[in-house]
């Protein structure tokens, strides 16, 4: 792997933290601009909204650029928003920054993925997909908690500048690593962004599109509402919150690379074992949450088979779109960020019908189900298309 790569990951791992690090910091930023905790969670939400919309939108605006230029164009402008978030005073800035930042992230994402792929042999796209996405699965482990400790000891404004900090060596690692030409385009029947768009219309490519919303989807449903079921139906006392949180960051970290090593010779393998594996594990955790081993137990293991199925199912997606490198990578983010934002909100809807914090574990497993009966029902399209003319593989579903 080429040692830029791991410098990808970790910006990718500054710009996870950044993600999810509000969490902890919300109770100081609302005291510090005077401001209601909910209109703090907005800036949670503007992040989100900004990466859903910013991923395929960046990627077309970087194709214009080389992709030395598009990362540095990107990372740079995600450090110095946070620069200006860690020093105003004023609500609005703030927000504004976390949608830059939101953009900034979801455009270097895109292209970063891009970028390792096309950095490494033809069937190394799962590793080096692998190498990128542990950046966010180490932001789960290390850089949210971390964030939060920072929070508590100087304030939030040192977890944004530790951010900008550790964003500089993958700037300094960009500009000395990564060619400056522009990359060359593959897409069938041109080039460029209109080239691009004809080659996602690949229904194989649509269908891994959707399964990784739905894996995402129902991954940070369990995740985002692990807390209160650890508390109040495991028995779990809340001060080790935090370190249930970060044994499901250190299962995706395993699932990740896990992934990695498998993705590019046993892809489908993986995909229906760990599909299977992981409708079975929210089923038997929701009936076991409960009971603390098993529910600790099964945290851990969730985690490495949603990760593992996820960061698979991207590299499949950049294995697909081999006519769009860099669209590619940007609709496999907007893809993952939906199913970021629709699972939590389904997870929430559940709560508040008042089906109880195990609800939303069966909202997981209902979201996993769907995946697998998506691939089943385009695996037996594909099979009865295949039987009537044998189709490319570009054309066929997943």
């Amino acid at each position: 792997m080429p040692f830029v790569l791991p410098l990808l990951g970790l910006a990718v791992f500054a710009q996870g933290t950044s993600e999810f690090m509000l969490s902890g910091l919300l109770p100081g930023i609302a005291r510090d601009l005077h401001i209601s905790i909910s209109a703090a969670g907005s800036l949670t939400s503007a992040f989100a909204v900004g990466m859903v919309i910013g991923a395929p939108l960046m990627a077309m605006l970087s194709m214009r650029w080389s992709r030395r230029r598009a990362l540095l164009a990107f990372l740079v402008a995600f450090l110095l928003v946070h620069v200006l978030g860690a020093v105003t005073t004023h609500y609005g800035v703030l927000l504004a920054t976390r949608i830059v930042a939101a953009l900034a992230n979801a455009g270097f994402l895109a292209v970063a993925l891009a970028t390792a792929t096309a950095m490494v042999a033809p069937d190394a796209k799962g590793r080096a997909t692998s190498v990128l996405l542990g950046g966010t699965t180490m932001a789960c482990v290390a850089g949210v908690p971390a964030g939060a400790l920072l929070g508590e000891l100087w304030g939030w404004r040192s977890a944004f500048w530790a951010v900008a900090l550790v964003s500089l060596p993958a700037v300094l690692a960009i500009w000395r690593s990564v060619p400056a030409g522009r990359a060359p385009r593959f897409a069938e029947g041109g080039s460029g962004t209109r080239g691009e768009l004809r080659a996602l219309r690949s229904p194989r490519l649509v269908v891994l599109l959707l399964l990784g919303a739905l894996v995402n989807g129902a991954t940070f449903c369990a995740f985002t509402y692990l807390a209160p079921l650890v508390t109040d139906v495991t028995g779990i006392g809340a001060g080790w919150v935090p370190a249930v949180l970060a044994l499901f960051g250190l299962g995706s970290f395993v699932g990740v690379g896990l992934g990695g090593r498998l993705a590019d010779t046993r892809p489908v393998p993986l995909l229906v074992a760990g599909g299977t594996a992981l409708l079975l594990g929210w089923t038997v955790l929701a009936l076991t949450a409960g009971n603390p081993v098993a529910a600790l137990v099964l945290v851990f293991v969730q985690g490495a088979l949603s990760f593992a199925v996820g960061s698979t199912l991207v590299s499949q997606v950049l294995y697909a779109a081999t006519g769009a490198p860099t669209l590619g990578g940007g609709f496999a983010t907007a893809a993952l960020n939906v199913g970021a934002a629709i699972g939590p909100w389904c997870g929430g809807a559940a709560l508040t019908a008042g089906f109880g914090f195990r609800s939303p574990l069966w909202v997981s497993a209902v979201l996993t189900a769907l995946a697998l009966v998506l691939a089943g029902v385009a695996h037996g399209a594909r099979r009865r298309t295949v039987r009537r003319g044998a189709p490319s593989a570009q054309d066929a579903p997943a």
